[in-house]
Parts: structure tokens; sequence; C-alpha cells
């Protein structure tokens, strides 16, 4: 599977819709190169889905998590130790920090 866009409280039931568990096969693996974990219920979202494939005996994989997230989900359980596949194409983001001493505003930029 492959998440595409923030994941936070307004696109948890989109996201759990796409999954089929019963029928999905025996090994999944969810990829976030295109989204992050957005908020608790995002979290709360991931935790469950989580939780209903091993139910049904199922592996579970999470990758391409960025470090700000992947530190989220270990916070919230360990279980995610388990799940998160660590990779050195994880995305990475960098804020801009102190953007009152850039040295013209933005919209001086050409984007």
């Amino acid at each position: 599977y492959e998440i595409w866009g923030p994941l936070f409280f307004g696109s948890i039931k989109a996201f759990n819709e796409k999954f089929d568990v019963k029928n999905d096969p025996q090994n999944v693996e969810i990829d976030f190169v295109e989204s992050r974990v957005s908020d608790h219920s995002a979290l709360e979202a991931v935790f469950n889905l989580v939780e209903r494939y091993q139910a049904e005996g199922k592996s579970i994989k999470l990758k391409h998590l960025s470090t700000d997230c992947k530190a989220l989900l270990y916070k919230a359980s360990t279980k995610f130790h388990e799940i998160i596949i660590e990779d050195i194409d994880d995305p990475r983001y960098h804020l801009a920090e102190n953007p009152e001493n850039f040295p013209k505003s933005l919209s001086e930029y050409k984007f």
C-alpha cells in the first residue's frame, strides 16, 4: 500500500477504508514516502491497523517514515520497533529556523 498526503483526523476514514485485512496477503507493507503521521488520530489509526493485521496472524511493515514520524510512533508503543523498516531512503524534512532573519521576505523570491 502507498499512502498519499498527510494522515490526520480528517483523513482517517479514507485511510481505514483502504485496507482489506482479511483478504490481504500474509505480508503487508505500507509506504509512507508521500505521507506524514500528523496528529494523535493518525497515530491511533496506524496503531489500530497494526493490531488488526496482527490479530489475523499477518505481518505488517511500515516504511519510508520521516524521522519525526518514527519518533512519534516509537514513543507511542515499543511495538513499532518491530514494524518500522529503517532505510537510507526515508524522507528527511527540514524546517526553516528564524525566518525573521532571512535576507528578504518570501514575497520577494520568484518561485
